[in-house]
């Protein structure tokens, strides 16, 4: 039987559409009483599960084999950590003008996420840039994420998030344990992991998906969703479409500053500019509780927004007359081997 396969010609990524669909899904059968109470528990363990395999996943030895170049890991870091939280920040002026105060916490949240590493690997690769670079910057955006996040929460949000010592129990509990179980147990589970990588990938996915009918469930039983209009949407669209361009144009002239060279800068422009819907959504749903629904809202938008303009500067990039020249010198990182993805950009 031949199989089925998303149209190319189609601008959404069909996690997206999956994803808006079980919003749907909740907005027209939410889950409630016991079956509410079963979906939080399925949710929790979904969430346990999905960092164990982040944990697997991440390859020890390329991570400490980018460690040596660190003034990109540094800069990439920077991006992810400081300066799109500063922009976030940065943003409050925006309310009650533009965007509302949920969706400017939303707004805020997004900007404290890691950084992808699928997509940014494979928007680099499209591009002719410095893939093992990729590799290592979003590793290590994605474990950092999980330290700093959470704090970083704790420190703009605060009370407004609901951050209590509580939160970091379930913080610890959910995401680091299960990361480090998994880190630990690489050696024994990670061949199985890599053989079975697109069973697990569908796993991982669909337990997203859970988290996501949970998180906005619990936000139609809240009501919240009366608190946004299509004006209001609109409103945080325009302001992430601002968002995103000043990064994309930040990270690529000021890799070019810090004197890195052209394939450094493209793994800069795309590690730096983008943020992970596979790691916000399970954070948010520990954080924010049940008003993580308008918490996700800006990320799943972003998300989507990033991919479709990623994927035209990827193809940009690779057209330039410059390809395959190095003004600035060597690349950042070298001798570690490309890592294949699961056909979503995450």
């Amino acid at each position: 039987m031949k199989r089925l396969r998303w149209p190319t010609w189609m601008p959404i990524d069909p996690y997206i559409v999956l994803l808006l669909g079980t919003v749907g899904l909740a907005a027209l059968l939410p889950a409630r009483g016991t079956g509410a109470d079963v979906a939080s528990g399925a949710s929790t363990a979904a969430i346990a599960f999905l960092f164990f395999l982040y944990g697997a996943r991440l390859s020890t030895r390329e991570a400490l084999a980018g460690l040596t170049h660190w003034r990109f890991h540094l800069t990439v870091l920077a991006c992810t950590f400081i300066v799109f939280p500063v922009f976030g920040l940065a943003a409050r002026g925006l309310v009650p003008a533009v965007l509302t105060q949920p969706l400017y916490q939303g707004l805020l949240f997004l900007t404290l996420v890691p950084s992808t590493i699928q997509s940014s690997i494979a928007f680099t690769s499209m591009a002719r840039g410095n893939v093992p670079a990729a590799i290592c910057a979003g590793s290590f955006s994605s474990l950092a994420g999980i330290v700093l996040t959470p704090l970083l929460v704790a420190g703009l949000l605060g009370g407004e998030a609901g951050f209590s010592a509580d939160s970091l129990v379930k913080i610890v509990g959910q995401l680091l344990v299960p990361f480090l179980a998994g880190q630990l147990l690489r050696r024994w589970v990670g061949d199985f992991i890599a053989r079975h990588r697109r069973v697990l990938g569908l796993v991982d996915r669909g337990s997203i998906l859970l988290v996501v009918y949970t998180a906005f469930s619990e936000g139609v039983n809240q009501g919240v969703w009366h608190q946004v209009s299509a004006v209001r949407l609109a409103g945080l669209l325009a302001v992430e479409a601002v968002l995103l361009a000043v990064m994309l144009a930040l990270t690529w002239y000021g890799g070019r500053a810090l004197g890195f060279g052209r394939e450094d800068r493209i793994a800069l422009q795309f590690a730096g500019s983008k943020k992970s819907l596979a790691s916000g959504l399970p954070m948010a749903s520990v954080l924010f509780g049940a008003h993580a629904s308008l918490a996700v809202l800006p990320l799943m938008l972003f998300h989507q927004m990033q991919l479709m303009v990623c994927a035209v500067v990827a193809k940009r990039r690779a057209r330039d007359p410059e390809v395959g020249a190095d003004p600035a010198g060597q690349s950042a990182v070298h001798g570690v081997q490309g890592q294949p993805h699961d056909g979503v950009l995450r």
